[in-house]
This record gives structure tokens, C-alpha cells and sequence, in this order.
């Protein structure tokens, strides 16, 4: 009787920036080195920082950041607290990681120049964990807030996060989750301990259907191109979905009625000239203010592409950025 052929090893169906594989079998290899290093400062930029879990279920960190400087110069005007800046890291919801270099090199700058208090929260991936995993746990890192805010039990965050004047914001995936959490609290909805005040959207990841000129047009060598971008789709949205659902669609054909409802605090949309999203950005930004009525600013900055911020946060455009989140979070975080 013959014997039995061997089974074919598992290969690999999908792969993401060298450190993530999708194999045959459905499991999923991870690197545990960063897909790029970026270079820290060797100077002290006066914050502190600490990692803490904020969902043990899933072993999801939040890394925390407090700026020395501004701490005490609030202290000094007799209100030694300033505000949160919730930050969601980019990576087409599949790879990433706040403790990765470029997520923590831009939470420094924030937390350094802006004055904020940064909370950088990770949150479930795909392929195992898919859409909407990643906006859902953006919503629980908001309920963990809230839960600090009332028990006070960090002095981390009691004696220096203004819990009335919260920001949410992120890069690519980051600042998708970032709208959706806009979105789905409000100004007020997280209770009367939880204010947000802005919400600050880095290059936010969207896709569609329907290809833009800028998709159709993406030069090959691009960071992230077309073909990534649907990459990224495929594993991230659940089985069956087109690029149209909601979730990464948001102000798309399938957009929730109650997006246009919503008591949205002000939105900063930060485009980029030559990245393949930027099309898809202005559309959310228009459609958002046009159509519904949204306080939402779009600024496309020049001659960068997706991912500029984390990539390389000590640039000069990077500089440009730092400066428009420090001027929006100025203007808004005593707005009612």
C-alpha cells in the first residue's frame, strides 16, 4: 500500500514591511524587531516616561509621557495640571507598536513641545484581531481613561493630566482610530470627568471602492502604495468586506447615519502632498464640513509622503507639524 504523501509545508500568503507574515495555514510569524528605527536624541528633553497595561486580557500597553518643563510651568500659574493627548501609532492596523522607535520618538515631541500629557495606547492587530478591533479597543482605551480620571490612583496622571482637556490623535491607522473615537463620544459623552476638546488626524488611514486619481497614479517606489494599501485591506477588514466599510471608509457611501448627528469636537486633518491617501483625506475633511457641518481644518503639507511624522520625526516638516498640533491644541483646549 502506498504511503501517504506528505503534507506541503506552510508558506507564506501575505507580507507585511519584513515583519509580518500571513502563512497558508492562516497562522500568523511575527518579528519582534520594528519594521524601521529612527534615532533618539541623546539630550534630555525633559520627559518622563513609563509603560503600564491598560487591557490585561490582550496584554495591551499604554506608554506614558510627562513633560518636565511644562508641568512646572503650569504649576507656577497655580494649576499644575495640562492636557492629554490620547495617541494612536500608525501601521495599516496589522504591525506597530507604541514602544516601537518612530511612535516613541513622535510622543516625545509631542509631549515635549506642545504641552500635553501623552498617553500612547497600543491596541489589538490584524490579520488576528480585525477591523473593527482596532476602533473598538481606541474606545475601551477611552474607558480606561475615564477609570484613571475617577480613581486617581496614578499620580502619574493625577497630579499632571487635565482629564477636561483630552485630545485624541494619531498616524495612519492611528488617526482613523482617532475619528472614530471623535465620533462615537462627542465632546461630552465619555462623562462629565472627560472632555474632548480636538481630535488631531496624522495622514488617517481611509480607503474606498472607487480608485482616486492619486491611487491610479502612485509611483511604484512610493512608502506605501496602491498595492499596499490593499495589502493592508485584505488583512485587516473582515471576510467578505469591501474597502468601502465604514471603518475605513468613515465619510464613505456606507458611512453610519449617526456620523452626521454626532456633537463632534473640532477635527485637524493633516494631508500629505505626495501620499497616495491624501485624495481620500480632503474628501473626509470636505465631506465632514460641507455635508455635515464638522469644525474640521485640512493643511496638506509639501514634498512628504505617508508616514513622514513617524518615519522621521526631527525633520523639518515634522517641525511644521509639531507647530500646527501645538496651535490647535492652544486654540481649543478651553473651548466649550
Amino acid at each position: 500500500m502506498p504511503s501517504a504523501a506528505p503534507e506541503s509545508e506552510p508558506y507564506v500568503v501575505e507580507e507585511c514591511r519584513g515583519v509580518l507574515q500571513l502563512m497558508s495555514d492562516g497562522t500568523v510569524r511575527r518579528s519582534a524587531e520594528p519594521a524601521f528605527t529612527v534615532e533618539i536624541p541623546a539630550g534630555d528633553l525633559g520627559v518622563e516616561w513609563k509603560d503600564t497595561t491598560w487591557e490585561p486580557e490582550h496584554d495591551l500597553n499604554v506608554r506614558l509621557y510627562r513633560p518636565r518643563r511644562h508641568l512646572a510651568a503650569a504649576a507656577a500659574k497655580d494649576d499644575a495640571r495640562i492636557p492629554v493627548v490620547a495617541y494612536f501609532h500608525g501601521g495599516g492596523f496589522c504591525i506597530g507598536s507604541g514602544c516601537w522607535p518612530g511612535s516613541h520618538a513622535c510622543c516625545l515631541r509631542l509631549a515635549a513641545e506642545l504641552p500635553a500629557v501623552v498617553l500612547s495606547f497600543d491596541y489589538r492587530l490584524a490579520p488576528e484581531h480585525r477591523i473593527p478591533a482596532a476602533q473598538d479597543d481606541g474606545a475601551k482605551a477611552m474607558s480606561w481613561l475615564r477609570a484613571a480620571a475617577a480613581a486617581g490612583s496614578d499620580p502619574w496622571l493625577a497630579g499632571a493630566a487635565d482629564f477636561a482637556r483630552v485630545f485624541v490623535a494619531g498616524d495612519s491607522a492611528g488617526g482613523n482610530i482617532a475619528h472614530h473615537i471623535a465620533a462615537a463620544f462627542g465632546k461630552t459623552g465619555l462623562g462629565p470627568a472627560i472632555r474632548i476638546c480636538g481630535a488631531v488626524l496624522i495622514v488617517p488611514a481611509m480607503a474606498g471602492e472607487v480608485r482616486t486619481r492619486a491611487e491610479l497614479e502612485c509611483p511604484p517606489g512610493a512608502f506605501l502604495t496602491t498595492a499596499t494599501c490593499d495589502k493592508y485591506c485584505r488583512l485587516a477588514l473582515p471576510c467578505g468586506a469591501t474597502r468601502d466599510h465604514p471603518a475605513i471608509n468613515p465619510a464613505g457611501p456606507e458611512a453610519p447615519p449617526a456620523l452626521a448627528a454626532a456633537e463632534m469636537a473640532p477635527v485637524l486633518v493633516v494631508a500629505a502632498e505626495r501620499d497616495v491617501l491624501r485624495e481620500r483625506n480632503a474628501e473626509y475633511a470636505r465631506r465632514m464640513k460641507e455635508e455635515w457641518g464638522k469644525d474640521v481644518e485640512l493643511v496638506e503639507l509639501a514634498g512628504v509622503e505617508h508616514g513622514f511624522f513617524s518615519r522621521d520625526p526631527w525633520s523639518e516638516r515634522a517641525d511644521e507639524l509639531v507647530r500646527l498640533v501645538r496651535k490647535f491644541v492652544a486654540e481649543h483646549m478651553d473651548s466649550e
